[in-house]
């Protein structure tokens, strides 16, 4: 990924200096995912459960076991996007960039970050960009992976703003490059990730918040279980 970001490094610059030039931006995040990935022998292949309208935002939620999750959701999304993930990315050499620009960094132990987050996610979403969330917060460290509670924010986010959510099940991606693949390492083969059909805000109240992330949860939880069996 390194070498594909600094190879990328003039164009991804030069369209990250102004908004309306972030879908170009985009574009080479999902070049720098593809060939990273494809380099080492690692593919992708999606699996809808019925097709996407990428005409308008949505917010999608994904679990988290692996790195190339990342790449996963930035190659998938078809319209204009960002994620929102942790501060920490902002010391991160390769994410850096992203993060000072398109993405939203969260510090989740300060109330204050946090709600400067969700602003610009709101403000992000009202200009028509999707949102990918990983709304367990981090990689979790069993191995192998279990589901772990997801945050509120993205739930009460979509209700507020009348956004569609697509859960999604990253299925193997852990078994590919587990993490970081620091421990583990990490072989070549085909990712499989099941796109969920969008889930539908329009008649939901900020008091359904909570309903709304345990049925993403259990969506999300039991094709990831079915799978692993």
């Amino acid at each position: 990924m390194a070498v594909f970001f600094f190879m990328f490094w003039p164009f991804l610059y030069f369209f990250s200096r102004k908004p309306e030039r972030y879908p170009q931006m985009n574009f080479f995040r999902k070049v720098c995912g593809f060939c990273s990935s494809a380099i080492s022998g690692i593919f992708y292949n999606f699996i809808y459960e019925e097709p996407i309208d990428w005409k308008r935002p949505y917010i999608i939620c994904s679990n988290h076991t692996s790195n190339l999750d990342i790449s996963a959701m930035s190659i998938l999304v078809k319209n204009n996007f960002c994620f929102i993930g942790k501060e920490e990315l902002l010391n991160n050499p390769v994410t850096k960039l992203f993060f000072q620009t398109i993405d939203i960094p969260v510090n989740r132990d300060s109330k204050m970050s946090s709600f400067r987050a969700f602003k610009s996610a709101a403000e992000r979403l009202q200009q028509g960009m999707s949102m990918v969330i990983f709304p367990e917060g981090k990689i979790p460290d069993d191995y192998p992976p279990q589901l772990h509670e997801f945050k509120n924010g993205p739930f009460r986010l979509a209700i507020e703003h009348k956004i569609p959510i697509i859960p999604v099940t990253s299925l193997n991606t852990w078994q590919m490059l587990w993490d970081t693949g620091l421990e583990k390492g990490s072989k070549p083969g085909i990712c499989h990730i099941y796109v969920h059909r969008p889930i539908n805000t329009d008649n939901l109240t900020v008091a359904d918040a909570d309903n709304l992330r345990d049925e993403v949860y259990q969506i999300i939880n039991t094709k990831f279980e079915n799978y692993a069996n």
